[in-house]
């Protein structure tokens, strides 16, 4: 499967999870238009459920930013815990 690249905020991405082909570029270009708050994580997660959208900012673990909260490699567990379970989820890694 090839994967898709993306532009938010001039900032490339790959789409490297997308559930149900879930991921709607433009309600995500809308959320964050106004804020460069995601522009510095080297992740984006998305998830989906009662047609809301959350999203949640992660760096790679070697990033030297991380911490307990946003480390990529406890992205599944934040997935387990905190997401509805059957939600779709999107995941987005920049392209540097």
């Amino acid at each position: 499967m090839k994967s898709k690249v993306i532009k938010l905020r001039e900032i490339n991405y790959e789409i490297i999870r997308n559930d149900n082909d879930c991921f709607n570029q433009t309600e995500v270009s809308e959320r964050i238009k106004e804020t460069n708050y995601f522009d510095d994580y080297d992740y984006i997660m998305g998830d989906i459920a009662y047609e809301k959208v959350r999203l949640k900012g992660y760096y790679d673990s070697k990033n030297k930013k991380k911490n307990k909260i946003n480390d990529y490699s406890t992205i599944d567990d934040y997935i387990k815990n905190y997401c509805q379970q059957g939600s779709n989820i999107f995941i987005l890694k920049k392209i540097k």
